[in-house]
């Protein structure tokens, strides 16, 4: 049997979604917590693997198992045995076509930086703080730039293990209210770090460090090491996962609106 799971976590104390030798990645408690319940091994596979830092209100995984549960049991049984800043917000049967990485069409994220004079004690570990008075149009602008099919090597962490750096962004969005800035960015798949180096570089573009031009530059010189610096990974929340409706998967109530 096969079983869909959506969830939502704070990754400011891990390592990122992945199971690793040393710290504590988001997976190996999720595994850990579906044992208990299902008591035998189980292994997951997620829509995208969220770096150290990052947070999610719309991870989807998927695993396999010989179990007998009701859809209550397996969301109650594993949230009772995750710590508070992981949870299961639903469950889903699903059939063995299904695979919460494969079959996923895009990614969504969103980025948000605070801006203004003053910093947050309430904010801090969701928003990138800049005092600087950014440009957002001028960040638009730039950001129009980036849509499309393109070779996102500029973007891609060096570690990065992507077997091709094409990716197709479709929406790249730069918003503001009031004191908040708001990327939202959805692409069929993300390289590592592909949305940290795009915001670092509208965010240089939004003080006038640069011009708007610029991002194009940086995309057709295919060089990381002319992208500037990474935005900080806090600020980052993968929001939404898209599947083809013959999956039937309920809609993630998204949770991450934290500068209303």
């Amino acid at each position: 049997m096969r079983i869909a799971f959506g969830l939502e976590y704070d990754g400011t104390d891990y390592v990122g979604w992945q199971r690793q030798k040393s710290g504590t990645g988001v997976q190996a408690l999720v595994e850990a917590a579906l044992c208990k319940v299902a008591n035998e091994s189980i292994d997951v596979a997620c829509a995208g693997r969220t770096d150290a830092g990052v947070h999610a209100t719309a991870q989807v995984i998927h695993f396999d198992t010989d179990a007998l549960r009701s859809d209550r049991d397996w969301l109650m049984g594993v949230n009772s045995n995750l710590p508070d800043d992981i949870c299961v917000n639903w469950v889903k049967s699903v059939d063995d076509q299904f695979h919460a990485r494969f079959s996923a069409t895009a990614r969504r994220y969103r980025y948000l930086i605070l801006n203004q004079a003053v910093r947050s004690a309430l904010l801090h570990r969701r928003t990138w703080w800049i005092h600087e008075q950014l440009d957002e149009r001028a960040m638009q602008t730039a950001a129009d730039l980036l849509l499309g099919r393109h070779d996102f090597s500029a973007f891609r962490a060096a570690g990065c293990q992507a077997s091709t750096p094409v990716r197709a962004v479709t929406e790249l969005r730069v918003s503001r209210r009031r004191n908040c800035i708001e990327i939202a960015i959805t692409a069929n798949a993300f390289l590592q770090h592909m949305v940290r180096n795009i915001c670092g570089v509208l965010a240089a573009i939004g003080r006038g460090e640069k011009a708007p031009q610029w991002a194009g530059q940086v995309l057709q010189g295919r060089d990381r090491k002319k992208g500037g610096v990474a935005a900080p990974a806090h600020a980052l929340t993968l929001v939404g996962v898209d599947y083809p409706r013959i999956f039937k998967l309920p809609q993630t109530a998204c949770n991450d609106d934290f500068h209303s």
